[in-house]
């Protein structure tokens, strides 16, 4: 494994652009943004040319790593703060900061009239910083610090508007949804450091053959609860919706590009414990196979294009959480889906702030139509993004989804069929909602309520949203060819070791996929093609009301989780007043009482006085006598 000294300045940079903008006060309002933005790029810098030199070695000598400090040294118990880079985090490097950089640019336009636009970003540097430490720690502890700095982040950025009582709300959610699954991790690396004395990834790597069953799956499953709090997976997904009350270039970053991606690449990295972990693995699956279906559904409800497209974002991890349950080959298509995911999502979502920023920030559909006429670069990128995501050839989505669907399906059994279903019912409902996005945002006649015509975006909006765009396009085509990705990722995850019966032919998968599509297409279209889109229809199925009110996730966490917990917490309340604080109170109560009787005797009469001494004296000799008898 290399050195390098480099590693450590693609944190230290952003954390210290953080710090001096967030010191620097008001001060800094006329340069801050210019400078998180310089920062963010130089950042790329520094993580391609690390690409370029990784290249340029031979597969076994790619990693370079850099001890920082040591960081805990007890006994023989050591734990350095060290950095690595290898073949997968470098992935996650170029994304954050390449797509981070994009959207520090949008928000530069995007955020020119908001008063605290440093503070802004000094809040996505920070977040950059953790997310950049999440990916680059070499142990689970280290990984931990960004983890828990991400979840900071985030609840900064969501709540960055929280002179509004509900954005605040929303970003409390989500940083309790997040510590939920926080707890999952933190006793993984307690069970880890139980079974095998260590917590550096190689370590336990090194040592897992001599774990049993029973412990790995303990300390896979605490890693996917984990993973389902950072990804927004079934059951801690509910606080994504709602995470859409912050600024849209924060939905781009946090919630299409790094954060929500946190648990694919925690579940890859720690492939060599699922899989020596069946019953974890099965338990990726039914996660990934769950939340595909249950944001797909999601979003075929939500007139709000912000929260349409969280849905979509929770479909779409779901379907790189299942990639990961299918063992090797499936980390190296749970990643590539990854890739391709953050540009096309991210552009769309830049795209839906550009919408918004056009429309006077209304972000219901049905009070959109005929956009694309006023906005036409705007709706020319998101319509790239549109069709990667939905997966039409040649764009990203078609190479990576695709590839899951196929590895799915070669699973083998009655699991390979229910999960192959599973991926193409996900994707024909995904074109379905899609699509239906784009006819209610850009199609029809225009329903909006003032004079003012949608404007096209400043160039600041529009040049990242279409360098995005042309990610959407060719990622998919680059990423795939000659297996490039599965080959580059194969000393991380040995994808190329595992071999699959093939169980229908590439070709064979790809023309039901199309198919699928072609149908969800053709209902969005038969549906929404009519110009009666102002007001959502009141007489809908039982499920669309079940997927407007999020298929009854938060009253489910209310009656199941909140109602008990509150519950639970009065009667301990309860407990502790009437017997912890009722003893403390009855010693009180006694001395009190026992004080009040014995200041009566203090009367300030000498012959009271006179007869207590005479008392005490006698009673003295009586003493005496008995113990000298």
């Amino acid at each position: 494994m290399q050195t390098s000294a480099n590693l450590v300045w693609l944190i230290a940079l952003p954390l210290f652009s953080s710090a001096i903008l967030l010191l620097a006060g008001k001060r800094a309002n006329s340069w801050g943004h210019v400078m998180a933005t310089i920062v963010s790029a130089s950042a790329f810098t520094i993580g391609f040319v690390e690409f370029i030199a990784m290249q340029s070695r031979a597969d076994e000598n790619r990693a370079v790593a850099q001890k920082l400090f040591t960081w805990i040294s007890v006994g023989s118990f050591n734990v350095d703060a060290s950095l690595l880079l290898d073949q997968l985090s470098i992935c996650f490097v170029l994304l954050i900061t390449g797509v981070g950089t994009l959207i520090h640019i949008y928000s530069i336009a995007y955020m020119s009239h908001d008063l605290d636009r440093r503070r802004f970003f000094a809040y996505l540097n920070l977040f950059i910083a953790a997310m950049l430490l999440l990916v680059l720690g070499d142990s689970y502890l280290n990984l931990y610090v960004g983890w828990e700095g991400v979840g900071l982040a985030s609840y900064l950025l969501i709540g960055f508007w929280n002179q509004k009582p509900a954005y605040a709300t929303a970003a409390k959610k989500a940083f309790v949804a997040n510590r939920v699954g926080d707890v999952g991790l933190s006793l993984a690396i307690m069970i880890a450091f139980a079974t095998f004395g260590d917590v550096s990834f190689a370590g336990i790597k090194e040592h897992v053959e001599h774990a049993s069953s029973t412990q790995l799956t303990a300390i896979g499953l605490m890693l996917l609860l984990a993973a389902c709090g950072k990804s927004a997976q079934f059951p801690l997904q509910s606080w994504l919706g709602d995470a859409m009350a912050g600024p849209t270039p924060v939905s781009a970053l946090i919630h299409a590009a790094t954060m929500v991606t946190a648990g694919v690449y925690l579940i890859t990295r720690s492939n060599f414990i699922f899989d020596e972990a069946p019953i974890a693995q099965l338990m990726v699956l039914i996660v990934g196979g769950i939340t595909l279906l249950f944001g797909a559904i999601i979003g075929t409800a939500k007139d709000d294009i912000k929260k349409a497209l969280a849905a979509s974002t929770m479909s779409q991890i779901g379907y790189m959480i299942l990639a990961t349950g299918l063992g090797p080959i499936g980390y190296a298509f749970a990643i590539m889906h990854l890739l391709t995911h953050g540009f096309f999502k991210a552009s769309m979502f830049l795209g839906a702030g550009s919408v918004m920023h056009g429309m006077k920030d209304e972000v219901n559909m049905r009070k959109y139509g005929g956009i694309g006429k006023f906005m036409p670069i705007t709706a020319l990128t998101f319509g790239l993004g549109y069709l990667a995501i939905i997966g039409v050839p040649p764009f990203a989505g078609f190479y990576s989804k695709d590839k899951i669907i196929e590895t799915a399906f070669n699973a083998g059994g009655m699991k390979g069929l229910a999960l192959g279903i599973a991926t193409l019912l996900g994707a024909m409902i995904t074109a379905f909602y899609m699509t239906r996005v784009v006819i209610l945002t850009f199609f029809g006649n225009e329903r909006w309520g003032h004079k003012d015509e949608p404007h096209e975006s400043p160039a600041l909006m529009l040049i990242p949203i279409g360098l995005l765009s042309i990610g959407s396009i060719a990622s998919g085509f680059i990423l795939s060819k000659g297996e490039g990705l599965v080959h580059w990722l194969e000393p991380v995850v040995n994808p190329l070791k595992e071999h699959h019966d093939e169980f229908l032919p590439p070709i064979v998968v790809s023309l039901m996929t199309l198919t699928v599509v072609a149908i969800g297409i053709l209902i969005a279209v038969s549906k929404y093609r009519g110009d009666q889109l102002a007001q959502a229809p009141e007489n809908v199925s039982v499920l669309t009301k079940a997927a407007r009110r999020d298929l009854f996730q938060d009253d489910l966490n209310e009656s199941v989780f909140m109602h008990p917990g509150q519950t639970l917490v009065r009667n301990i309340l309860n407990i502790d007043y009437l017997v912890l604080d009722g003893l403390v109170r009855a010693v009180g109560s006694v001395s009190l009482t026992a004080g009040s009787r014995l200041r009566s005797l203090q009367n300030g009469y000498v012959r009271s006085y006179a007869l207590l001494m005479i008392i005490g004296a006698l009673a003295l000799i009586a003493a005496i006598w008995v113990v000298t008898a």
